[in-house]
């Protein structure tokens, strides 16, 4: 190869129509000039190690002088000489670097960030109403609603939103929880343990895991931050209450929603679990009900004869296309097509019946102590509302069938009936009709 020494007019005389086409430098061993056929011409540095050819790119003549390119040159030969393959060094030298940047993107990560990331992940594992929960602790809020005045109020997490995920340590979640529970306890108790759950999968995902502090979710922050948890006094319909509060839902305008509310306190099922029931799951041949359990995944629970009047009496909506809607309580005003919001019904029924307020979930804790009126063994409340079995002889020993089942909650129905003024149906009875039907929830 021969030599000459570099210049600047020798660099940009240089041309070719081949591939490619160099100039060696005399000066500094192993550096060239290369020019391609397209005119793009860099400083690149060639050698031998182990007796095998290298060649690496020095950078651009355009942003390498001819003294800067030398210099680095003989480094990169000094590097040959020691045995050491310049490209790896580079490599590692771009891995290090790279390394870094990453590590500082982790530590800069936001809350927001990582858990929009987690809701990403998680979606669809979650059932539509656990991720509404997630949407809702985390909104930052301020717009205006869509009906009636005032902005919606931020959720608890979206003072924590801005934040890195780094700073989440014990002292900020403790002043965070402090200042939540102050204004919102029970919702402050909720958010928190969301939060546990983010962070504790932020720290099984490797590009969060340096960043996570677990100790600010620990044990330690929840007993000295959150309030007690006591039990809800007070929540559950009281055996005198049973014929205004009847008599009260069956009037309400809309008949979906009064069965569902019915259905509520006559199964001490979760709200969620009868809101999703479909006709697929309702047998009325065998009088029973499949839920969709949140403990065993699904549960089969008698249809006692008054719920199941209510059920079939209750219309078979088409969708706009013409199709079947599975829903058993329906909503043609509902996106998702089933009823969203009962508790504004509820609420007025209450009311009219002058109650004190009632939870829908003081409805599936009233069932399970108006049980106690025909002395219904504990385990069979339990397995009807699906508690998840407290005692190793109901874990391991107790398979109830179906019959059993309906054996109490037959009697547990009827005793409920019977205080409120209703008979109960005959196991073969006609269904009720439907008088009224209003297309609202």
């Amino acid at each position: 190869m021969a030599r000459i020494n570099l210049t600047a007019g020798r660099i940009r005389d240089l041309k070719t129509d081949k591939a490619q086409a160099f100039l060696w430098d005399a000066e500094a061993p192993g550096l060239a000039v290369r020019a391609t056929a397209a005119g793009n011409k860099a400083f690149i540095f060639q050698a031998k190690l182990n007796g095998n050819a290298i060649r690496c790119t020095i950078g651009d003549v355009k942003a390498w002088g001819i003294d800067e390119a030398r210099a680095q040159a003989r480094t990169l030969q000094t590097l040959i000489d020691k045995g050491i393959d310049p490209r790896e060094e580079k490599a590692e030298r771009i891995a290090a670097t790279e390394a870094k940047r990453e590590e500082s993107r982790r530590q800069g990560a936001t809350v927001a960030e990582a858990w929009a990331a987690y809701i990403a992940a998680r979606r669809a594992k979650w059932s539509p109403r656990h991720l509404a929960d997630h949407e809702e602790v985390a909104r930052l809020g301020g717009e205006y609603r869509k009906r009636g005045a005032g902005k919606i109020e931020p959720g608890p997490l979206a003072a924590l939103m801005p934040d890195r995920l780094a700073d989440l340590t014990p002292e900020r979640v403790a002043s965070w929880l402090d200042d939540e529970t102050a204004r919102r306890p029970t919702y402050a108790a909720r958010a928190y343990r969301l939060l546990r759950a983010f962070l504790r999968w932020c720290a099984s995902r490797p590009e969060y895991a340096a960043a996570v502090h677990l100790e600010a979710v620990g044990s330690r922050v929840a007993k000295d931050h959150l309030p007690r948890a006591k039990a809800k006094e007070g929540d559950s319909l009281q055996r005198e209450q049973l014929p205004a509060w009847f008599a009260a839902v069956r009037e309400l305008g809309n008949p979906v929603i009064a069965a569902y509310l019915q259905g509520l306190l006559l199964t001490g099922a979760r709200r969620e679990e009868l809101a999703g029931l479909t006709w697929a799951d309702v047998d009325f041949q065998w009088k029973s009900l499949a839920i969709r359990d949140k403990v065993e995944g699904e549960r089969i629970i008698p249809l006692p004869p008054y719920l199941a009047s209510l059920l079939a009496a209750l219309p078979r909506r088409k969708d706009e296309k013409g199709k079947p809607v599975p829903w058993v309580f329906s909503s043609p005003t509902a996106a998702s097509g089933r009823i969203q919001e009962p508790r504004i019904a509820h609420t007025r029924a209450l009311k009219a019946a002058g109650l004190p307020h009632l939870s829908l979930h003081g409805l599936r804790r009233s069932f399970g102590t108006l049980a106690e009126w025909v002395e219904a063994p504990t385990g069979i409340t339990a397995q009807i509302m699906g508690h998840k079995p407290s005692a190793i002889a109901e874990k391991h020993y107790r398979r109830r069938p179906l019959d059993l089942l309906r054996l109490w909650h037959v009697r547990i129905e009827e005793f409920m009936l019977g205080q409120a003024g209703i008979a109960q149906p005959a196991e073969d009875a006609k269904p009720l009709r439907v008088v009224k039907l209003k297309d609202t929830q």
